[in-house]
């Protein structure tokens, strides 16, 4: 009886834990900025227009709110942002993202909206179409800034300190 209770509750926690991280996580970094972010795959879906609807806020992750850590003072998209952490938004477009720096950095979902008084500042930038799909979210961190690619959509978000 007990080999039986202990194999049913093995199994009951083995399905807990693969249904609670369905979306893997990932921290890229450099010396001055690091992202932290849910990292959803395509599984065969239609991503920009679809599971993320054209003009409505994202998280650009999974889970919780992706978080932007400035280490020291910076440019973002060519404004300025002080050193902190910061909650990653973005309203995505065919041809555009404007991506949002909210202050409130622990945000779980989209809570956006309601913390949408803490926004810090919002850049546009231009899609980039990709040849082939990406299947995972991707961050990229370079010297040029913030590189985020899903599907056949790359945005890159200048970045300088």
């Amino acid at each position: 009886m007990s080999k039986s209770i202990f194999l049913l509750s093995s199994l009951l926690l083995i399905g807990l834990i693969s249904f609670a991280q369905a979306s893997s996580h990932d921290t890229v970094k450099t010396k001055n900025l690091t992202v932290t972010y849910g990292r959803p795959t395509m599984k065969g879906r239609t991503i920009f227009g679809g599971l993320v609807p054209y003009d409505q806020v994202w998280r650009v992750g999974a889970d919780k709110a992706t978080v932007v850590t400035f280490e020291k003072d910076a440019t973002f998209g060519g404004k300025p942002i002080k050193a902190g952490s910061y909650a990653l938004f973005a309203i995505p477009t065919a041809s555009k993202w404007t991506v949002i720096l909210n202050s409130k950095a622990d945000q779980w979902g989209l809570a956006h909206d309601a913390n949408k008084a803490m926004d810090v500042l919002n850049v546009d930038v231009p899609v980039v179409a990709l040849s082939s799909p990406v299947d995972k979210l991707t961050y990229t961190l370079s010297g040029k800034g913030i590189k985020i690619e899903w599907e056949k959509t790359s945005v890159m978000i200048p970045v300088s300190f």
